[in-house]
């Protein structure tokens, strides 16, 4: 991990960014910690970190005024990365059977989706290991975020994360209904009810498919970017609960 740029902000938050390899990334901790924190693992937007970095920065600010440090890094493809042609012809097959009312379909799903999943898990527990050599930082871990597909396999495949808060905000493959069922950490699901570009329906049947004993699914009415600010003030009660009265 190699840290490229450093700011401080006035609210005692650490800004990094890094580069990881190939990977693009960035990572908040409190500019003054006594002891080292627990880590929230901030799955970003599929827009670009530069794009979506106001929102990953409010989040990150949130969670290291919560007592935990944050990491993002960059999803395959996305930013400047090289880009995947099967998925940016998903991303246009998906516009226009939205702007047509057509339905969308399983094809289009599994080549939105599922050519992210196995590099972004890949690239997400080697940045996970990177973090997780730095003194300032020793988990517990918690992701929070979207996409949701890769933050359940990442429930599934990766034993650091002990709760997660998931963002029903994308299209979701059959496989990954499947693979709920294997998911077994404490979970906080936050759906917006009317997101323009989200099955409602899907997401309440893979909130139904998780194995989880604990989980809860917050809904709140409004579309995909009008999440209500006490939205978050709920998920970060949840990592309260679950990360930082675990920390060691």
């Amino acid at each position: 991990m190699h840290f490229t740029s450093e700011q401080r902000f006035d609210d005692d938050v650490l800004e990094r960014e890094f580069i990881l390899g190939e990977i693009p990334g960035f990572l908040w901790t409190p500019a003054s910690a006594p002891t080292p924190t627990p880590l929230i693992l901030l799955g970003p937007p599929p827009i670009g970190l530069r794009k979506a970095y106001p929102r990953l920065l409010a989040r990150a600010r949130q969670a290291v005024a919560g007592g935990c440090s944050a990491v993002t890094i960059e999803l395959p493809g996305g930013g400047d990365r090289p880009r995947n042609v099967v998925v940016d012809q998903a991303v246009a097959d998906l516009r226009r059977a939205l702007a047509a009312g057509e339905p969308v379909t399983d094809d289009i799903i599994d080549r939105l989706i599922l050519p992210l999943l196995d590099p972004a898990v890949a690239e997400w527990r080697a940045t996970l290991d990177a973090v997780l050599a730095l003194p300032e930082i020793d988990g517990p871990v918690g992701y929070s975020g979207g996409v949701i597909s890769i933050g359940t396999r990442l429930a599934v495949v990766e034993p650091r994360i002990e709760a997660a808060v998931l963002f029903a905000g994308s299209y979701v493959p059959r496989v990954i209904f499947e693979e709920a069922r294997r998911v077994t950490i404490p979970l906080h699901v936050l759906l917006q009810w009317d997101d323009e570009g989200n099955d409602r329906q899907m997401a309440l049947d893979l909130f139904d498919a998780f194995g989880s004993a604990e989980k809860t699914l917050h809904a709140n009415m409004g579309g995909h970017t009008g999440v209500p600010h006490y939205a978050g003030e709920d998920a970060d009660r949840f990592f309260t609960r679950h990360l930082r009265h675990r920390s060691r």
